[in-house]
């Protein structure tokens, strides 16, 4: 009786079948790159905003200013007072004002502050009125998260990741017991029914709320597809697939300045990023579940029946050999963290897997992040950014074939740690310098986190991998909601402290990947026993890694 792996080989590991659903999947990772980094464009800091009391209200409604010439009138200096002050103009010396709008009868629209002794009004803390001189709307100058409240921009991102954790828990496990397919397709409905309430959120509590519920069903979206182009192809091209999804990831950084770029508000953007969502749910009628995951749940029939299909599709036949498929011997059961930590090799990928997708987060969040605090054109620098990640998937095509999983795993992260440590100490009188190294740290950190979703897919067996990446990337998510406090707080000390921080974690984690099995050439793991044989040194022979056989029984 024929393995799964077998009846997928007479399939068509990798036929026209495969290829279709992993075009169609991939798109998931353009969508998915918009909800990561989306806050740059939707949250970016006004250059220009000041606050107006009452009077200066009055005054600029008589007046008939435009917002440049009430800032220049009206905005105390910021380079004195900063953007959280504002004159009192109501304490104009004028007889017994009635009211702020008799107030500011009495001042000039020429010179306001001509009314005052030496030509200076008293300033005083912002209590609300905001204004803001900028040509697109963001969710900063929506809800006013500027001076005092600056903090709860960070509180959004963070926010969005706590929801990316609560996904990978949650929507990780179901898709284990439910089945992928069916959780892919709930989650894009939830990506974009939430995102839609994001855009017309009235009060900030229900664009939090409702963020939380987008970052959840998104990471749903995410891992599962994930989960199901890596379990329909062969071992050979698993390195291929889980690779070139995430050029799409990349492709989707690229595409998203120009949609900030042409949108001229935020809820705009916010629309334009969420709303293709919906299109995925067309996926129901061409993507079938994924018939390893099947296996496991002992659906042999199901299974088969899928595979059947592949073949026809890939021009291939199912010989009556394959009328019935072997499965795992494994009881069926509903999987638990204590799985992932029960015999000594899991236990052991599992805690360096955790470490390695929060570094990656971290740093890879951070730098992203840190482009909308360095000043300069954020369109053209973010367009930049994301240009320089597809060569890190060329790379790694090149690399993890010829020197295995491990050895570009730790060098990437080594790369990102040392470019981060070396930026912080050039000097600023060289930008070219600082700029090439900054770039080499970006690539460093996209390889490392490209490479830590093929690697996390191959140490965890079928029953178990679904829920062991979404786990495992929860550790990643975590890392987004400390990334952003981590950037801005630290920032504001010393605006080189954080890559500081990075540089470190990286290479830290770069020391660790190394005591991970390798994987190359191998099958995906079926059981829990194959995954303990991936650390074995019968698994060695001559230095060369022998392909370990997956263990199973005959029903």
């Amino acid at each position: 009786m024929p393995t799964f792996d077998e009846a997928l080989q007479r399939a068509g590991e990798f036929g026209h079948f495969q290829r279709r659903v992993f075009l169609l999947l991939c798109l998931t990772g353009v969508t998915f790159a918009f909800l990561f980094v989306a806050v740059v464009f939707l949250g970016s800091r006004p250059d220009r905003f000041w606050c107006r009391g009452p009077s200066a209200a009055a005054l600029a409604e008589r007046c008939g200013w435009s917002p440049e010439e009430e800032w220049n009138r009206t905005a105390p200096e910021r380079r004195v007072h900063g953007q959280c002050r504002r004159f009192l103009l109501e304490a104009a010396p004028v007889a017994a004002p009635a009211n702020a709008t008799a107030a500011a009868a009495a001042l000039s629209c020429a010179d306001p502050l001509a009314a005052f002794p030496n030509h200076s009004a008293p300033v005083v803390p912002c209590r609300g009125g905001w204004r803001y001189a900028q040509t697109h709307s963001t969710v900063v100058s929506e809800f006013d998260l500027v001076c005092g409240d600056a903090w709860m921009l960070d509180l959004t991102q963070a926010i969005l990741n706590l929801g990316f954790l609560a996904g990978a828990f949650i929507l990780g496990y179901a898709a284990d017991r439910y089945g992928r397919i069916v959780i892919y397709l709930i989650s894009c409905f939830g990506v974009g029914v939430t995102g839609v309430v994001v855009a017309f959120a009235p009060n900030f509590p229900v664009f939090v709320v409702f963020r939380f519920l987008q970052g959840v069903f998104g990471k749903g979206t995410w891992m599962t597809c994930y989960v199901i182009v890596t379990e329909i192809v062969g071992s050979k091209q698993r390195r291929i697939v889980g690779i070139v999804i995430q050029m799409f990831f990349t492709l989707g950084i690229i595409i998203l300045p120009g949609i900030a770029y042409f949108i001229p508000n935020w809820q705009g953007i916010q629309l334009a990023i969420t709303l293709p969502n919906f299109l995925f749910l067309l996926y129901y009628w061409v993507v079938p579940e994924s018939p390893r995951w099947l296996v496991t749940r002992k659906k042999g029939d199901k299974a088969l029946k899928i595979l059947r299909g592949i073949a026809k599709c890939n021009g291939k036949y199912l010989s009556p050999n394959y009328s019935e498929i072997t499965v795992t011997d494994e009881e069926v059961s509903n999987p638990t963290f204590l799985d992932l930590v029960r015999t000594p090799q899991m236990r052991k990928c599992t805690l360096i897997l955790m470490f390695a997708w929060f570094t990656s987060a971290v740093v890879y969040q951070g730098l992203v992040m840190r482009l909308g605090i360095l000043g300069g054109n954020l369109y053209i620098d973010f367009f930049i950014s994301g240009v320089v990640e597809l060569p890190g998937a060329l790379l790694i095509l090149l690399t993890i074939e010829r020197f295995g999983r491990r050895l570009p795993f730790a060098a990437s992260n080594i790369m990102a740690g040392v470019a981060c440590l070396v930026t912080a100490f050039l000097p600023e009188g060289i930008p070219w310098l600082r700029t090439t190294v900054a770039t080499l740290g970006r690539l460093g950190i996209t390889m490392a986190f490209e490479i830590v979703y093929l690697v996390n897919s191959e140490l965890y067996p079928t029953t178990l991998r679904n829920f062991g990446v979404s786990l495992c990337s929860g550790l990643c998510d975590f890392g987004g909601i400390i990334a952003p406090f981590l950037l801005f707080r630290l920032a504001a000390v010393w605006l080189e402290l954080p890559l500081i921080i990075f540089g470190v974690l990286a290479s830290v984690c770069g020391g660790l990947v190394m005591l991970l099995p390798e994987t190359k050439g191998i099958a995906l793991p079926e059981t829990v026993d194959d995954v303990e044989k991936l650390g074995s040194p019968r698994s060695y022979k001559c230095g060369r890694k022998k392909k370990t056989p997956v263990s199973s029984s005959h029903l």
